[in-house]
């Protein structure tokens, strides 16, 4: 019945807040569909500016997303030479403002783009915070058929959505979600997910810093056999009064006897706690990755980070492809005022191998594969193209099977003594026959 009890108080009394305690970053932790948006991008925003661990998983994303930097080009010359200039221009300085948008998409996992051009075409990109955004307004029929996006401020209008069947369009927002689960229009922060373990281990470090401080503090005991009263608080007065230096000699009588009270601190298995915390914040990372070795072995660290690699891709494709998206409308506006440009031209982001590892297993794949593709080659077993495709396969890229090529066959090279070959120097006697010269029969 006892026992019942207290688990029944501790129910009741063990919740965020007092879980957390003054590092209270999860108060928004709710049902699922039912969660304040606001609140988790605040919630979100906060975390990155005052939690290094928040900080530094935003940062990893954008290291290998972004890393030394992203550039794009056109297949057609005078495409090229508009998206140079809009990619550059002082006004977006796409350059610069790339890692802050792959930062806002971690945080918030939205983007809303707000574009504005001018009588010559040119398109003009600013980032609008999500949490400015209230309401997503969509087509009746299509959740993802979206019209308007409406602000916060009641006295602000609503922004219009991307309408490519409107031409006289100049001012419109364009909507990026990441996370986005079917059904709906908001997508969801990747950072979201690991506040509350965030908030967990923030709170579980304060508190061993906090235990770990006060396992210095100790106190004196003066053992006695007082006189009285009075004499015990006089003597207490005399010490509080002026201490005993340190390294003071001190003269006691055979009754008395000085102790030192220390708290008993055991740490147990605090240290099991933290990594099992850390493993939950770096879901999808090595623990390396958060100053926390997993293995003494290079081979098991590196084994590990093979799922990262592949979401990190896939982050960085999806990065891409909403980049090209924002290229394509900037072109179709330009082409309002300047025919020369085509929106359907290819678009390519240029951008960095996500692991260094690629390439030296990538450059050994296809030094092993180039010796027996080229000999399938000029043994005409295989043409052009099929060689081609191997050899783009081995290095990770995609070979356009649309280019003419025209390739080069090695003539083969027969050994002596092969049945049906000829010998190299026909005017040369072959050692395997007789000399007519010599009389041989």
């Amino acid at each position: 019945m006892v026992e019942a009890q207290v688990r029944q108080r501790l129910a009741v009394a063990e919740n965020d807040n007092t879980f957390y305690g003054n590092n209270n970053m999860s108060a928004w932790t709710r049902d699922r569909y039912d969660y304040d948006r606001q609140t988790i991008f605040a919630e979100c925003l906060r975390a990155w500016r005052v939690n290094p661990i928040a900080r530094w998983l935003v940062r990893i994303t954008n290291a290998f997303v972004i890393g030394e930097g992203l550039s794009i080009e056109a297949d057609h010359k005078a495409t090229n030479k508009f998206l140079q200039e809009w990619w550059n221009h002082d006004l977006n300085d796409l350059d610069g403002n790339l890692t802050r948008w792959l930062d806002e998409q971690s945080r918030a996992g939205n983007l809303f783009f707000l574009f504005s051009a001018d009588e010559t075409g040119m398109s003009y990109v600013r980032a609008v915070p999500a949490d400015l955004i209230k309401e997503i307004q969509h087509a009746e029929n299509d959740v993802e058929q979206e019209t308007f996006y409406i602000p916060h401020d009641l006295n602000a209008p609503p922004w219009v959505a991307y309408n490519p069947n409107d031409p006289d369009q100049t001012y419109f927002m364009v909507h990026i979600a990441v996370n986005r689960p079917v059904g709906t229009c908001w997508g969801e922060p990747d950072l979201a997910t690991q506040l509350p373990w965030i908030g967990r281990f923030s709170a579980w470090l304060e508190d061993r810093a906090r235990l770990n401080r006060f396992r210095n503090a100790f106190l004196y005991v003066w053992k006695k056999a007082w006189k009285s009263e009075d004499e015990k608080k006089k003597r207490a007065a005399e010490l509080n009064a002026k201490p005993p230096p340190s390294g003071s000699h001190l003269l006691l009588d055979a009754d008395e006897d000085i102790g030192v009270i220390s708290p008993q601190l055991d740490s147990f298995d605090a240290n099991m706690d933290g990594l099992a915390l850390k493993k939950m914040i770096s879901m999808g990372l090595p623990l390396h990755y958060l100053a926390e070795p997993e293995s003494a072995t290079r081979t098991t660290a590196e084994a590990a980070g093979t799922p990262t690699f592949r979401n990190l891709a896939q982050i960085q494709t999806a990065y891409k492809r909403a980049l090209t998206k924002l290229a394509k409308i900037a072109i179709t506006v330009r082409k309002r005022t300047d025919n020369r440009v085509k929106p359907d031209a290819e678009i390519t982001i240029k951008s960095p191998d996500i692991t260094e590892k690629d390439n030296a297993s990538l450059a050994l794949a296809m030094n092993r594969t180039w010796p027996v593709a080229m000999d399938m080659y000029d043994r005409k077993l295989i043409d052009e193209k099929e060689l081609m495709r191997i050899i783009f396969r081995m290095g990770g890229e995609t070979f356009d099977n649309t280019k003419e090529i025209n390739g080069l066959r090695k003539p083969l090279v027969q050994q002596p003594g092969t049945p049906g070959t000829q010998p190299d120097n026909p005017s040369e006697p072959d050692p395997g026959e007789p000399d007519e010269k010599a009389g041989g029969q």
